[in-house]
Parts: structure tokens; C-alpha cells; sequence
């Protein structure tokens, strides 16, 4: 069969989900012990309530592998049988293995193959459509796609402009192949849409790097141009993802944005027209957890029963880079 015709008759379904955060949470009056700064200082800005904080024994990967296996659990699929292991991460277990070899590993699968994606807080979205190309090319019949972070250890906790917006977590779902092409009346990805731009780097980005200085870094942020981007950025990938499809924002039953700012995120459902009702928001829960924002997001609506089998779900992010990108998905 040719790569051509396998494209155009598979397709990625999403069959199971599961998020995981770690025990340790972390307030902001808590925060504020630590650094000039208050709840409603952060609130009002952010929309953010607390964050969590991985243990000092808690690696990525361990967080990555919790959210793992809930998404096999819900989907009634065994570990061994996965083809393809992607995980989304900016906080890596190491330089080198790829942490998805490491998930690979304590997930008991010997079989398949893994690797990183590396896109910020567009990780997902990015790891999403990787994922999703190689079971429309018939590559693999089934793939984890895991966001995964520890972000708080890149953060400088003197910084009170970037320490207050992170926090530690992980989310995943699991693809299976479905025969026929995407569809926007049949369960699926519908289609994903991404972009970068390297001229904005310095508006959110990390001091090290092993080609760099060696060093581990931590981050820096220009708030406002991100804001600007974001608002702008989002804006436009959203509108290429519905015209795709010949669809518009009523169209879609869920908004499941990254979890960056509140702010941010009812600015987008203004835009689309969706009511607050409509938009899964964990930020006040959770903080900005990267690429595992909106894996936990999508884990924690379709747990609790408001993201429905065949409803249309919109997923986008933003991150450094800058990378952009969002997702079409009938559930």
C-alpha cells in the first residue's frame, strides 16, 4: 500500500486520557512567603491559585509515566502493545536519552519506539500531530502522547514575574488507528496546524543550554510581548483550524487551551464566542505546567464527564520559540 492511500484511509481516535499531578502543592500566600508578592497580586494578573511542585526524587519521567498509565487504563490497552511513545517536555530527565525512552522503559514496552518533542508550551499540540501523521501514514497502529513537565526548576524563585506562573505535571492521551479518513461527523483528529517563528525568541526563553554555557538556565519572559503574540497568534492558527473545516466557534462544543493566564484564555472564548461554560480552565488549579497544560486540561474535562464522546473539542497553544499551534478533535 502507498504512503499516498494508507493517508487517506486512517485516522487517529482518541481512546483514553489521564492526568497527574504531584502530591506537593504550593499556595500563593504560600509563594509570597518566598518572594515579593501576593494572592491577589497574582490572581488578578493570572487567574492562578496554587501550583504543584514535583518532590526532589520526582523526575519527568515518573510524572509521565502516572499519566501514562491512566490513559491505557481508561482505554483498556496494555503498555507492550503501544507503537509509538511521544512525549512533549522542556524539562528532560537528561540531556540525552530522549525521556520517552525512559517512559519506554518504566511502562514495560519493548516493542514500540519513543522519543521527545521539544516546542514549549506548543509541545502537545506539536506531539499531537507527529503522532498522528505516523498512524495516518501507517506507521503504528496506536501512540501515547504525553506533555510532561518539572518546570518549576527552571524557574528563578528571586523573580517574582515568572516564578508565580509555573508548576510540575503531566497529561496524556491515547491514539488508536481508525479506518477511513478524518471527518469532521467521525470520532477523530480532525486535523493539526502549526507554526513557529525564531526571530522572537527573547520574549520567553531559558539563559542555558549544554551547546551554550553548559548551565541549566532559568527562565526569562517579556509578559507583554508574549501577551501580544499570543492574543495576535492565537487568533489566526484558531481561524485556520476551523476554516479547515468549514467550521466556526459555535461549532465547537470545548475550548481546551494551553493554561498559561486567564486573561489570555477569555480573550480566546471571546473571540470564538464561546461562553465561560464552554472553556475548560484548570490555570487557578494548576499554574502554567508547559506542555503538560493541556493534556491535564482535556484528562480533567473528560474524567469529570463534561467533554462527551463525539463532541467537538478546539485545543491551541502558544510557547517559546515562538511556537504555535492548535487541533481539530471530535471526540
Amino acid at each position: 500500500m502507498s504512503a499516498k492511500s494508507r493517508i487517506s484511509t486512517r485516522h487517529s481516535v482518541v481512546e483514553g486520557w489521564g492526568g497527574y499531578l504531584p502530591p506537593n502543592v504550593v499556595t500563593n500566600d504560600q509563594l509570597a512567603k518566598r518572594v515579593d508578592t501576593s494572592d491577589e497580586w497574582i490572581v488578578a494578573r493570572t487567574g492562578i491559585r496554587q501550583r504543584h511542585i514535583a518532590g526532589e526524587n520526582e523526575r519527568t519521567s515518573d510524572l509521565a509515566v502516572e499519566a501514562a498509565k491512566k490513559a491505557l487504563a481508561q482505554a483498556g490497552a496494555k503498555a507492550e502493545d503501544v507503537g509509538l511513545i511521544v512525549v512533549a517536555t522542556t524539562t528532560p530527565d537528561n540531556t540525552f536519552p530522549a525521556t520517552a525512552t525512559q517512559v519506554q522503559a518504566k511502562l514495560g514496552n519493548t516493542t514500540g519506539f519513543a522519543f521527545d518533542v521539544q516546542a514549549v508550551c506548543s509541545g502537545f499540540v506539536y506531539a499531537l500531530a507527529v503522532a498522528d501523521n505516523f498512524i495516518k501514514t501507517g506507521q503504528v497502529d496506536s501512540a501515547l502522547v504525553i506533555g510532561a513537565e518539572t518546570f518549576t526548576r527552571l524557574l528563578d524563585w528571586q523573580d517574582r514575574t515568572t516564578c508565580v506562573l509555573f508548576g510540575d505535571g503531566a497529561g496524556a492521551v491515547l491514539l488508536k488507528a481508525a479506518d477511513g479518513p478524518p471527518d469532521r461527523a467521525a470520532r477523530g483528529v480532525l486535523s493539526t496546524h502549526l507554526h513557529s517563528d525564531g526571530r522572537f525568541k527573547d520574549a520567553l526563553f531559558v539563559t542555558g543550554g549544554p551547546g551554550s554555557n553548559k548551565e541549566v538556565g532559568v527562565v526569562r519572559m517579556n509578559g507583554q510581548e508574549v501577551f501580544r503574540h499570543a492574543v495576535q497568534k492565537l487568533a489566526e492558527v484558531v481561524e485556520e483550524a476551523l476554516s479547515t473545516h468549514g467550521l466556526t466557534g459555535k461549532d465547537i462544543d470545548w475550548l481546551v487551551p494551553h493554561q498559561a493566564n486567564q486573561r489570555i484564555i477569555d480573550g480566546m472564548a471571546r473571540k470564538l464566542g464561546l461562553p465561560g461554560e464552554r472553556v475548560v480552565s484548570t490555570v487557578a488549579h494548576h499554574a502554567n505546567t508547559s506542555a503538560a497544560s493541556i493534556p491535564l486540561a482535556l484528562a480533567a474535562a473528560a474524567s469529570d464527564g463534561r467533554i462527551k464522546q463525539g463532541q467537538l473539542v478546539l485545543i491551541e497553544g502558544i510557547g517559546g520559540g515562538l511556537t504555535w499551534g492548535a487541533s481539530v478533535i471530535r471526540w
